[in-house]
């Protein structure tokens, strides 16, 4: 739950801006599938389905042995998580994605806690995520509006419409 030189656990997000950690939190829990992307070995992004799970101040990404996407984040840890959009075009809850770096879990305990947990099938790549960027867009008629956290920095917030040359601040 600290920060390192790649990211920071979602702890840190659920401390500096609890609100907008929670608003994230809630968009990923509406839906059980949400979108992966990460990086093949020539560069080239994959995107692929994935149940995110949000617990013990972290964000887990789990997925089957051998699979792709466990293959692209041993060799490049570096992804992106975009949340279900859901059916209709309203953007009920707002549009996510969560960015940053995965961690494979190897240690035997921590994988059993999580196992005990959340009873994912078995057996599985277990891999933690350490957050470089969280984004929410959401809709406040007529603005289009636009939150996005970096750790060590504050909460950013623009609203825009179609009709604006540049953004606006808060």
């Amino acid at each position: 739950m600290t920060k390192t030189t790649t990211g920071v656990a979602w702890a840190v997000a659920e401390e500096t801006v609890p609100e907008f950690a929670a608003r994230v939190e809630r968009r990923f829990a509406a839906y059980r599938h949400h979108v992966l992307a990460t990086l093949r070995a020539d560069g080239a992004p994959r995107l692929s389905g994935l149940e995110a799970d949000f617990r013990h101040g972290e964000l887990w990404l789990g997925m089957m042995v051998g699979s792709r996407k466990a293959l692209d984040l041993r060799r490049d840890p570096r992804f992106s998580l975009h949340a279900n959009p859901g059916p209709g075009t309203d953007l009920s809850g707002g549009d996510v994605r969560v960015s940053g770096r995965a961690v494979e879990v190897t240690d035997p305990e921590e994988i059993a806690r999580y196992a005990a947990a959340a009873r994912p099938p078995e057996p599985f790549h277990l891999f933690r995520a350490e957050l470089t960027e969280a984004v929410r867009i959401s809709t406040d008629a007529p603005h289009l509006v636009y939150e996005s956290w970096v750790p060590g920095r504050p909460l950013r917030t623009v609203r825009r419409t179609s009709d604006d040359a540049t953004p606006h601040p808060g």
